[in-house]
């Protein structure tokens, strides 16, 4: 495995309901809050043994079939794709939970042990009520408007290859232990990002092997190592940190769970940058040069510098899409869109 030498700012004696959210989403710092869900029943079961976690989490599962993955022992728990990239390295069924826990549960102290993970599941559909018992106390204003989305992570000992979430991001280690390495958004081109589709798990991956880099096929990850950050998690442990950070995840324990919170602080009605970006291989990857450099400056003053610089000048009546954005607008930038991009 890489080493890496820094390690994520620990905030310690957060209690519960003092979270300092601002606070995170100021300063934009992965920052573990320790200990800050210790007091959870599952994490508590989780300390007593795989199995009362099992049985507890079961207590709130209603036969909701969900996805589970599976690969075999020698890729040791490795979710990526097959040697030449043509497809998955790992197979992916419905199944129903409390079988998929027994095969979890028949592979502990394996030292060989097959890799068994369920991914993003959502906690209320799924196991409703859990959250009633284990939960943050979401009490920031930013939540009334923009509620996350709760997703529960089970398995054995699996990796998640390094990519990037669109949203902020508070894991929280319940079972096991848990290894975050974490690069800033800026070190996207040194970790080399396979292909757009299809993917391992829905975004976009590093393609080096973290346990056993290629530096003469990866040379920059080496300038990636030297600006990330290693956030190792107990079980009680919180992670935070911003969107767009990539995350290479390694689950330690023969089991694990997680539970996360996604959340975005944009309107609902803005559009996901993920559809410009395709876009915009369509319509500019291509161009010369010159006309590269040229909309990159239209797209600065547009879209990246201050969001009423193009329109400050012009009176209300004139803006048109330059206004500020509300649900309206958007309604009808996105009719205009579709019909100029369906001609």
């Amino acid at each position: 495995m890489v080493e890496v030498n820094r390690k994520t700012r620990v905030l310690e004696g957060i209690l519960p309901e003092a979270i300092p959210y601002e606070r995170l989403m100021r300063e934009e710092t992965p920052t573990i809050l320790k200990g800050v869900a210790r007091d959870w029943p599952l994490t508590r079961k989780g300390l007593e043994s795989p199995d009362a976690a099992m049985t507890y989490m079961l207590h709130f599962y209603q036969g909701r079939p969900v996805v589970g993955y599976t690969c075999a022992p020698e890729l040791k728990g490795r979710y990526f794709y097959n040697q030449d990239v043509s497809g998955l390295n790992f197979q992916r069924d419905r199944v129903q939970l409390d079988h998929f826990l027994d095969l979890i549960r028949d592979e502990i102290g394996h030292p060989d042990a097959r890799s068994y993970y369920i991914g993003s599941t959502d906690a209320d559909l799924y196991l409703p009520g859990f959250r009633e018992e284990n939960d943050l106390v979401l009490n920031n204003p930013m939540f009334e408007s923009n509620p996350p989305v709760v997703s529960v992570w089970i398995g054995n000992r699996t990796t998640a290859t390094a990519h990037y979430d669109m949203s902020n991001n508070m894991a929280c280690c319940i079972v096991g232990e848990r290894r975050f390495t974490l690069f800033p958004p800026e070190q996207i081109a040194n970790l080399y990002p396979g292909p757009l589709e299809p993917t391992p798990g829905g975004q976009v991956v590093s393609m080096v092997d973290f346990q056993n880099p290629d530096f003469k096929q990866h040379p920059r990850f080496a300038d990636a190592l030297r600006n990330a950050e290693v956030a190792d998690l107990e079980p009680g442990d919180v992670l935070f940190y911003p969107a767009l950070w990539w995350h290479h995840v390694e689950a330690l324990s023969d089991f694990n769970t997680l539970v996360n919170y996604w959340w975005n602080t944009s309107p609902g009605y803005i559009d996901t940058p993920q559809n410009t970006l395709l876009h915009g291989l369509l319509s500019l990857r291509d161009r010369p040069d010159q006309e590269k450099r040229a909309w990159k400056a239209l797209f600065d003053y547009y879209v990246f510098g201050p969001a009423d610089l193009a329109g400050a000048h012009l009176p209300e009546h004139a803006k048109g899409d330059l206004a500020p954005m509300d649900e309206a607008g958007a309604r009808r930038l996105r009719a205009k869109l579709l019909q100029r991009l369906n001609r």
